[in-house]
């Protein structure tokens, strides 16, 4: 539990729309990532808000590592 409080906690960001999509995401999807996706995840919230934003929204394509989460991000 102390882990998805964490990641919540994380998710406030700077960006309206970016605390929007990574709230929808944590309640849709966080419960069902494996270690590998929690991993990813927690790198796509170490970036800077708005490298995230654009990687969201496709304007960068960021490391292919994290693709598997950041498909799901998109789709929020």
């Amino acid at each position: 539990m102390k882990k998805l409080e964490r990641a919540r906690w994380r998710c406030r960001r700077g960006l309206l729309e970016l605390d929007i999509v990574l709230q929808r995401f944590m309640d849709e999807y966080y419960a069902k990532l494996d270690e590998a996706e929690l991993e990813q995840f927690e790198t796509l919230l170490d970036l800077p808000d708005n490298d995230l934003w654009d990687m969201i929204n496709l304007k960068e394509t960021g490391n292919g590592n994290l693709q598997p989460v950041l498909r799901l991000l998109q789709k929020v």
